[in-house]
């Protein structure tokens, strides 16, 4: 009686056995599908009150970790950047330009963090 239970196709097919790739599969196209088409807005004011307050709490903290995550990812890629002589133009992406957006970026100015 226990076997019939733990084996009833029924029962997988509810748990997510053979059905649930496709259902995941699914889910992330159509999600894929819906992210894709969102366009991107900015809901603060460079300057506000409100865009200072959030730069000071979230936007420096992450720019700070970004440069430090940076510097660690630079280190790791630095003999293949002096390989192929582009060492300049590494540090300038994974380093230098966090942290101007971390340390000489004005309070509540987000333009340099826009692409």
């Amino acid at each position: 009686m226990f076997a019939e239970k733990l084996f009833d196709r029924r029962r997988v097919l509810w748990l997510g056995g053979e059905g649930m790739k496709t259902r995941l599969v699914t889910v992330i196209c159509a999600l894929a599908i819906s992210c894709a088409s969102v366009t991107p807005s900015y809901a603060l004011e460079d300057g506000t009150p409100e865009g200072i307050a959030a730069d000071v709490l979230v936007g420096r903290p992450a720019c700070f970790v970004a440069t430090v995550v940076g510097s660690a990812i630079f280190v790791v890629a630095l003999p293949f950047a002096a390989m192929s002589k582009s060492t300049k133009k590494t540090a300038e992406a994974l380093v230098i330009k966090p942290a101007r957006a971390t340390f000489t970026r004005p309070l509540g100015e987000f333009e340099e963090l826009r692409w």
